[in-house]
């Protein structure tokens, strides 16, 4: 039961012909402490209204509110508080989510297809700590949309094309080895990559060969596709094994390159609306109506861009799946790209790049330095995920040395941990990596979380009766674990609406810290009549947390 409009229907009948349902809705908020309720209304905004000091208002509605189905309903200050029947709301929410068991939180916000450009590395590159934060994201996302009835396709768009192989051809061809390369393809690669950049700020003509092999590689130049492929599959080798060990695969890994065949026509038909303008060379869109800096279409020698492809990219998209949202889950620094693809598909008549959306997040640093591969400044990501699973591993040895599959339990503990610690921060925010950190069993840490619902789990096994939702639970002290376990629902539509998968870590947290007080300070397994509905209160924590952790991508062992 949705407990918020419960409330919103008290107050309907008080506040006819002030506010609707949604205004109402809107208004009601959560106090930060339960000794002011568990809903409030604010009244200062009827105040200009109705022309009447905040707290005379909030005393009249109470008086004229139908306190029946509440504890109580009391006005403080300009604030109407609500306090639930906390027998009811655990009857009511125990039942629920011992019913609904994974499904408890599903919601029908909308359907159709929704595809998610996510983790998208470069070929011929190794795996950083920098493409951790798409793929995890846009999974986490995919696992959200899902639960609120869409269909997510992810789609890894690789970055199989571009200059960046004119420039590892030339650094190849004038530094490399086929021994070297496949002896180990991309630590070598990326090493070719590497002094290609330290020898082109001293040598800038490096840049014009590299421009000049990339466009034989446009062209199909034998040599040059023959590299290219070479490169492709070594790379896709590397990339399946990490994904493999973060638990997530991909439903398209059509790249920059699937679009080559694909862009003549996007040319000629900003052509054929005249969009398209010659500047110095170049053919680009204006889109100074947008106040956005031109789009740049072809480059002087006829060579593609980032622009082209998207554009192909979101047509194909859109023709291939019909999307009802379509999107992309790229770092903050390319914003002012997608409002210029949304821009200039806009100009070409599709109303539908109104259904696209950016999707961006921050960076992560190493002691406060950005990653770039280009410099060599890279924390390879299985690497981190290796140590990840080796710092669990030793602190189970030490906490549950007998621990049946300890070496399974390890491998999802430590890569939970790198997954969990991402998503619960913020997208926007930037953030320092600090492994020993991330891994600790206590603290705003995965497995923290994890260990939380393995204690459940524990409890539960130690019980010698079965969990009883059906059973009245009065316990005032179990009241903050009620109070979250129903608010898992709520919490999944704004995680969703606001593409926020940090919604969704934080509330784990949340849940967890509230059980671990219980446990802390009362006993669970007291042979009384309420035993069978805190053991239904403790097996509702243990779905919610795997339910909640599931959506993120993070694996919920049942012992640690």
């Amino acid at each position: 039961m949705d407990f918020k409009k419960l409330v919103v229907s008290a107050l309907k009948p008080a506040l006819e012909g002030e506010l609707d349902d949604a205004t109402i809705d809107l208004l009601v908020e959560t106090p930060k402490s339960s000794e002011l309720g568990d809903y409030a209304f604010p009244t200062f905004s009827l105040a200009k209204i109705l022309h009447r000091s905040p707290k005379m208002i909030a005393a009249d509605l109470v008086s004229q509110i139908d306190a029946t189905p509440f504890e109580q309903v009391k006005a403080v200050g300009g604030y109407v508080n609500f306090y639930l029947d906390k027998i009811s709301y655990a009857h009511e929410v125990l039942q629920e989510i011992a019913t609904e068991g994974q499904h408890y939180g599903d919601v029908k916000l909308g359907q159709g297809n929704v595809p998610i450009d996510m983790s998208s590395p470069n070929i011929a590159k190794p795996m950083s700590m920098g493409h951790l934060r798409s793929t995890v994201i846009g999974n986490a996302l995919a696992n959200i949309l899902g639960k609120v009835g869409y269909t997510p396709i992810k789609i890894n768009h690789l970055g199989d094309w571009g200059t960046q192989f004119g420039k590892l051809i030339v650094a190849y061809n004038k530094w490399g080895s086929e021994a070297a390369v496949k002896a180990d393809p991309i630590k070598n690669l990326l090493n070719y990559y590497v002094k290609f950049h330290e020898m082109a700020e001293v040598d800038p003509s490096l840049e014009d060969e590299a421009r000049a092999w990339f466009k034989r590689l446009e062209d199909g130049d034998e040599e040059a596709v023959k590299l290219w492929r070479w490169f492709r599959r070594v790379s896709l080798a590397e990339f399946s094994r990490i994904y493999k060990i973060l638990g997530v695969d991909f439903d398209s890994y059509n790249g920059e390159a699937f679009y080559n065949d694909k862009m003549a026509s996007v040319v000629k038909t900003l052509e054929s609306k005249h969009l398209l303008k010659t500047s110095q060379g170049a053919e680009i869109v204006d889109l100074s109506k947008y106040n956005l800096n031109p789009a740049l279409i072809k480059k002087s020698d006829g060579a593609t861009l980032y622009m082209t492809r998207d554009l192909a990219a979101a047509i194909f998209r859109k023709n291939h799946y019909h999307f009802v949202q379509s999107l992309y889950v790229v770092g903050n620094e390319q914003r002012e790209h997608f409002q210029q693809l949304k821009a200039v598909l806009l100009e070409m008549g599709y109303e539908w790049a109104n259904d696209i959306h950016h999707i961006p997040f921050g960076l992560i640093t190493a002691n406060g330095k950005k990653l770039s591969t280009r410099r060599g400044n890279i924390i390879l990501l299985e690497k981190v995920l290796q140590d990840a699973v080796g710092l669990a591993k030793k602190q189970i040895a030490e906490k549950h040395p007998e621990l049946p599959n300890a070496d399974v339990v390890a491998q999802e503990v430590g890569v939970g941990a790198v997954i969990f610690h991402d998503l619960k921060n913020e997208r926007l925010d930037n953030f320092d990596f600090n492994l020993e950190e991330v891994v600790r069993f206590e603290g705003e840490t995965g497995p923290y979380v994890q260990y939380t619902n393995a204690r459940a789990h524990s409890i539960l096994r130690k019980a010698k009766i079965t969990p009883a939702p059906e059973v009245a639970l009065n316990d005032p002290a179990a009241w903050d674990i009620l109070r979250a376990l129903g608010d898992y629902p709520s919490i999944v539509v704004r995680a969703a609406n606001e593409y926020e998968p940090s919604v969704i870590a934080k509330y784990a947290l949340r849940l967890a810290k509230a059980f671990n007080k219980y446990y802390a300070n009362f006993k669970v397994l007291v042979e009384d009549s309420e035993l069978p509905a805190r053991l239904a209160m403790v097996a509702a924590t243990t779905q919610v947390l795997e339910n909640a952790l599931h959506l993120l991508g993070v694996a919920a062992p049942k012992e640690m």
